[in-house]
């Protein structure tokens, strides 16, 4: 149930109705925007009357919320959240670029890549240490090593560093190594990781499973946040449908239905969603165009010699001239490329 307060509502009668909730057995979250004062009631509303509460005169109106989830309704959170990842915001008017190579594989790797795209414009150093891959025998990442390297690396070069966890177990090392944690298409419904991170206040980038509904993707959003962390990114990444042309097909509409459906930022991964590095450019430029907070895409220095997923990496010099023309777009729909 989402109420939303008169402009000129004064903060004891506000305080007056949410002690009166809150007596009900009812959990309160307060949204105070620029214009508008929103409370969200969280709780079985159903044998509620809602009606009574307009005898209050603060209240301007009361909506029951129909979706499933709640605290990342758009109604209960109307301005668009903004989440701060090591000083990079992501969400609001900026676009921001997350590049770096998929699996974190050696120093010299690292120390050849990380300044290469942070001169190209990318904000923040993306780098997998645990890789979650569908064959046992596939390179499973360097791990915790990894990760020491990887945080290294960014703090050598001022970059925040993004990497995806895989078990509760390697949480600890997570917080103290990484600005923001992603939650692998695998593992988007691992519900006991879900909870633990909502008990964290780490920025979480959530990325789409690969046959999940939008509905599906955002109730997984709903379990970090409503464990008491807002900060949540939201990654469309593909999904799996017939097609096999390309890795996975990128969900271009998921943009603006999000959009529309929640406040929290989106950003788009064009390199699993297309498998291969020719198709990133095009797919890049259209989830710009089509509102996406930022992109995450692969960048390895030698391609044809990566250990994890080189078929859709880019080389530094095509990664320079993706953000270039990602500029244009982005300037083209009144927005900027950090």
């Amino acid at each position: 149930m989402i109420i939303k307060f008169k402009h000129d509502a004064p903060l004891p009668a506000i305080e007056s109705l949410k002690q009166y909730l809150i007596n009900q057995g009812f959990h309160i979250h307060e949204s105070i925007g620029e214009s508008v004062t929103i409370m969200g009631v969280v709780g079985d509303t159903t044998a509620f009357d809602f009606e009574r509460l307009y005898a209050y005169d603060v209240v301007e109106s009361v909506l029951r919320v129909q979706e499933p989830f709640k605290m990342v309704n758009r109604k209960f959170h109307p301005d668009n959240s903004i989440v701060d990842v090591g000083g990079v915001a992501i969400g609001g008017n900026n676009i921001v670029i997350m590049a770096g190579p998929c699996a974190v594989e050696s120093p010299t790797q690292m120390e050849t890549v990380a300044p290469l795209v942070k001169e190209a414009g990318a904000k923040i150093l993306r780098g997998g240490a645990f890789k979650p891959r569908t064959s046992p025998y596939s390179f499973q990442g360097t791990g915790k090593k990894g990760l020491d390297l990887l945080a290294s690396v960014g703090k050598k070069y001022g970059l925040p560093v993004v990497s995806e966890i895989m078990d509760i177990e390697e949480l600890p090392h997570f917080l103290e190594k990484v600005d923001l944690i992603q939650v692998g298409a695998r593992n988007m419904q691992n519900f006991s990781l879900l909870k633990a991170l909502g008990r964290t206040q780490k920025p979480i980038l959530l990325k789409r499973g690969m046959a999940n509904t939008i509905d599906e993707w955002l109730m997984s959003a709903e379990y970090i946040v409503a464990g008491g962390n807002p900060h949540v990114i939201l990654c469309e990444r593909g999904i799996r449908t017939f097609e096999t042309s390309t890795r996975n097909t990128l969900d271009i509409s998921a943009i603006p239905v999000l959009k529309k459906l929640s406040h929290l930022p989106v950003v788009v991964d064009p390199s699993h969603a297309s498998g291969r590095w020719e198709y990133i450019d095009s797919l890049s430029l259209a989830a710009i165009a089509a509102g996406a907070d930022g992109l995450i895409i692969e960048v390895h220095p030698s391609p044809e010699l990566a250990l994890s997923d080189g078929q859709q990496s880019l080389r530094p010099d095509r990664f320079l001239a993706l953000l270039e023309r990602s500029r244009r777009v982005a300037e083209a729909i009144d927005r900027t490329l950090l």
